[in-house]
């Protein structure tokens, strides 16, 4: 399951039962962390999720700032509530702007994008990680 982590929501992505593609779930609108936690529970349960990939937000030139420390804080609590789920970590540089432009071309409106580039954001992310693990294999 990946996680494309912001300030006001989460966008969930699973792969599929052989870990090839990367299918968007929701959009988790954040309130209270507990909450977020409890949401994410859910859909850990519902697709037996066994790892995590949480997208880090890199500056272009490769270094973390502030947003991937928000993303690692939030990871380190995830770990607490899910301790026996493996956590990577994946440059998610550029993959909204990638997520934007698909929605672009399919020539989804302003509104409906707002809805699910989060979702998307974390479908690019997943995909990605996927690819690499199928070129180490």
């Amino acid at each position: 399951m990946s996680l494309d982590i912001g300030d006001a929501t989460i966008g969930i992505a699973v792969s599929d039962l052989l870990g090839l593609t990367a299918q968007g779930v929701e959009t988790i609108r954040r309130t209270e962390l507990s909450a977020d936690l409890d949401r994410l529970n859910a859909l850990v349960q519902e697709y037996e999720v066994a790892a995590f990939v949480a997208g880090l937000p890199k500056h272009m030139n490769g270094d973390e700032g502030e947003r991937c420390e928000i993303v690692r804080a939030f990871m380190a609590d995830a770990a607490q509530r899910f301790p026996t789920l493996e956590i990577h970590y994946w440059d998610e540089r550029l993959s909204t702007v990638a997520a934007s432009r698909a929605l672009i071309e399919g020539d989804v409106s302003r509104k409906k994008r707002r809805k699910v580039i989060d979702k998307m954001a974390a479908v690019y992310i997943l995909q990605g990680f996927l690819d690499r693990q199928q070129h180490l294999k």
